[in-house]
């Protein structure tokens, strides 16, 4: 990763700490520039200027918080979240999204569903006229060969993602396994993450475009940001 992605990624995080007060519970989201974005609320709490909870998207949103010493809770506990931040790996100008190449796009979708305020936080890389390229499916195990018949039916073509450091397929925190569904351009967001969501056996796909009116995109820049 070049110095000057880095610089981005960590305007952006920095930035989304920003716009956390004290005693918000946070969504906490997966992904390298969330990363920077708890490392700044870590040193707020540090310093004393805000006390908040955090609840994590995924296992190692969780392992770097509790490193990093941001208290964590659970949705269960707090059904209610004021403020979900949280990557994507595109963006258009509509704001309909791709997310979950981490394979938490699940969990991450409950984070986005209860918060008040979704921050998404991006470099520039991920804005795009048009949304395009793989699609993470996360597919209950029973029924993948079934899933996968009915994306390529979608005009899809599905492949179970490859664990890096395993033999096998990724396994969500969920205990499912994700998919990647490569459809080229997608000309009607929303729809297609209908028919996906619908397919039985699928729990969740990584379009989102249903938190439009809560959304704000913080693109990281060498030198700042802008907000989309």
């Amino acid at each position: 990763m070049s110095d000057t992605v880095v610089n981005a990624k960590k305007n952006a995080g920095y930035y989304a700490a920003g716009l956390v007060a004290d005693d918000m519970v946070v969504g906490l989201g997966t992904g390298s520039t969330v990363l920077y974005t708890m490392e700044k609320l870590a040193e707020r709490i540090q310093s004393g200027e805000i006390n908040i909870l955090g609840i994590p998207t995924s296992i190692q949103t969780a392992i770097r918080a509790r490193k990093l010493g941001i208290p964590l809770t659970t949705l269960d506990e707090y059904p209610d979240v004021d403020i979900a931040i949280d990557g994507a790996d595109q963006v258009d100008p509509a704001f309909n999204l791709i997310k979950g190449r981490g394979a938490a796009q699940t969990r991450e979708r409950c984070l986005a569903e209860c918060a008040k305020r979704f921050v998404v936080v991006v470099d520039g890389s991920k804005i795009t006229q048009k949304l395009s390229g793989n699609v993470p499916v996360e597919v209950i195990p029973f029924a993948m060969t079934l899933v996968c018949e009915r994306l390529k039916a979608l005009g899809g073509n599905p492949n179970p993602r490859e664990g890096a450091k395993k033999d096998g397929p990724v396994i969500t925190d969920n205990g499912n396994i994700e998919i990647d569904c490569e459809f080229g351009d997608i000309d009607d967001p929303k729809a297609l993450q209908t028919a996906i969501n619908n397919l039985p056996g699928v729990v969740s796909c990584g379009i989102f475009t249903e938190f439009k009116e809560k959304t704000v995109v913080v693109v990281g820049t060498e030198s700042g940001i802008e907000i989309l």
